[in-house]
C-alpha cells in the first residue's frame, strides 16, 4: 500500500498545492511544532462543519498523516466524517483558498463551509 493509500485508507488526502501553502504560512509562524489540523464540528446551515487551523497539541487517538513534511491531524471523532476527503488550495482569480473534497458529504450550503 502507498503513503497516500494509506492515508486515504486513515483519513484525509493533502495536495502538493495545499501542502506547499500550508508549508508558507508555517514557515511564516517560524515555529516547527505546528500541525494542520481538521476537525468536523457541529454548526453551519447544513448541520456540520469543518474547522482547519494549526494546532500544537497530540490529543489520544489522533490520527497523524505526513504530506510533503507537513503533518495533518484528525481527531478519532471527526476521522468518520474526513475519511477519504481531499484537501486542496486554489488561488485564481475568482478563488482564492483551501478547498474540502469531501465524498462523505451528501450536501453542502451554497457558502461551501458547512455540510451534512
Amino acid at each position: 500500500m502507498t503513503v497516500q493509500e494509506e492515508a486515504t485508507a486513515q483519513g484525509v488526502i493533502l495536495t502538493s498545492a495545499a501542502a506547499a501553502k500550508v508549508s508558507g504560512l508555517l514557515a511564516a509562524e517560524d515555529r516547527d511544532d505546528l500541525r494542520l489540523r481538521i476537525a468536523v464540528q457541529p454548526g453551519g446551515c447544513s448541520g456540520l462543519r469543518y474547522q482547519l487551523y494549526f494546532d500544537e497539541r497530540e490529543i489520544e487517538g489522533d490520527i497523524d498523516a505526513e504530506f510533503e513534511g507537513v503533518h495533518v491531524v484528525t481527531d478519532k471523532m471527526s476521522a468518520p466524517y474526513l475519511t477519504g476527503a481531499t484537501i486542496d488550495f486554489v488561488d485564481t482569480i475568482e478563488k482564492q483558498g483551501f478547498t474540502i473534497d469531501n465524498p462523505n458529504a451528501t450536501g453542502s450550503c451554497a457558502c461551501g463551509d458547512s455540510f451534512h
